[in-house]
C-alpha cells in the first residue's frame, strides 16, 4: 500500500471487497477480494478486459450497487449510497434532456436550494470551466457528443464534488474530439486537485491520463498490477518510455486473454 503518512487517510479505500450477482438460478461473481487504496488528488485508471468488473467497482464507490462481502470507504467512512462528493460521468452522458446546458449543470445545487443569483454564477463558471459559453442556452439534443460529454463533466463539478468516477467516458467519440476532451480533462483535474478514477479499455488513454494504471484480470475481476506511472506531464505519446509502458500494460492484459482462452 502506497505511503499516506502525508494526506491522512485515503479518499477512497477498498478492502477484500467482491460482488456477485444471482442471476436465474446461477450465482456471477463479477468482483474477487479487491483491495484498493487511492489519495487525494491522484487520477487513477482502471483497465482490463470486458467483463472484468471496471464497471461493477466504479459503482460500488459511486454508492449505486453494495458490495457482497468486504468494505469500501470514503475518508474511513462506509459507502452506503450515492453522495454529490462522488459525481459519476457515463459513456452515455446522462444529462436531462428538457433542460438547457446551464439547467443541467446547476440542476443539483438547484436541489440544494441555492438561489437563483447563486445558481447562473456556479453555473456560468464551470460553462466557461468547460468551454461552452456559447452553448449556454441549448438543449442536449443541439449539441454534439463531445460537447455532451463536457456537459456532463460540469454538471458533476458543480454538485461539489471531491471525487469523479468516469466510466470509460469518451469511448463513444471520434479520435479528435477524445484527444480534445482528455487534454481539457487533464486541464481541469490540474486546476481543480480532484480525484479521478477512470475507467478505460485504451490503454494509451490510460498511460496518457493517469497516476497509476490499475490492471485488473478478466472475471471475476481482482487487481493484478498496481502500475505508478513516473512519467512526466505532458505526455509524449511516441516518446521510448511512453511507449515502454504501454506496451508493458498491453502484454498483461494480452496475457489475460490468452489465460481465458486456454481454460
Amino acid at each position: 500500500m502506497s505511503d499516506l503518512s502525508t494526506t491522512g487517510l485515503p479518499v477512497l479505500e477498498v478492502s477484500h471487497l467482491s460482488k456477485r450477482f444471482a442471476v436465474g438460478e446461477q450465482t456471477i461473481a463479477a468482483l474477487h477480494d479487491v483491495t484498493l487504496s487511492v489519495r487525494k488528488g491522484e487520477f487513477v485508471c482502471l483497465i482490463g478486459a470486458s467483463g472484468c468488473g471496471k464497471s461493477t467497482l466504479l459503482r460500488i464507490l459511486a454508492g449505486f450497487e453494495q458490495a457482497s462481502s468486504g468494505t469500501a470507504q470514503m475518508y474511513g467512512v462506509p459507502i452506503t449510497g450515492p453522495s454529490p462528493e462522488r459525481g459519476m460521468v457515463f459513456q452515455d452522458y446522462a444529462l436531462f434532456p428538457w433542460l438547457t446546458v446551464r439547467q443541467n449543470i446547476a440542476f443539483g445545487p438547484h436541489q440544494r436550494g441555492l438561489p437563483k443569483a447563486q445558481l447562473t454564477k456556479l453555473a456560468d463558471h464551470y460553462i466557461d470551466m468547460v468551454g461552452l459559453a456559447r452553448f449556454a442556452d441549448y438543449f442536449p439534443g443541439q449539441l454534439s457528443g463531445g460537447m455532451k460529454q463536457r456537459v456532463a463533466i460540469a454538471r458533476v463539478l458543480a454538485n461539489d464534488c471531491e471525487v469523479l468516477l468516469m466510466d470509460e467516458p469518451f469511448g463513444a467519440l471520434d479520435a479528435l474530439t477524445r484527444e480534445k476532451l482528455q487534454q481539457d480533462l487533464l486541464e481541469i483535474w490540474a486546476r481543480t486537485h480532484l480525484t479521478v478514477i477512470f475507467v478505460t479499455h485504451a490503454v494509451e488513454e490510460a498511460v496518457l491520463m493517469s497516476d497509476r494504471v490499475v490492471v485488473m484480470t478478466a472475471g471475476p475481476g481482482r487487481v493484478e498490477r498496481d502500475v505508478a506511472l513516473k512519467l512526466s506531464r505532458p505526455r509524449d505519446i511516441v516518446g521510448i518510455e511512453f511507449n515502454q509502458v504501454r506496451r508493458d500494460i498491453t502484454q498483461l492484459l494480452s496475457s489475460h486473454l490468452h489465460a481465458k482462452g486456454s481454460s
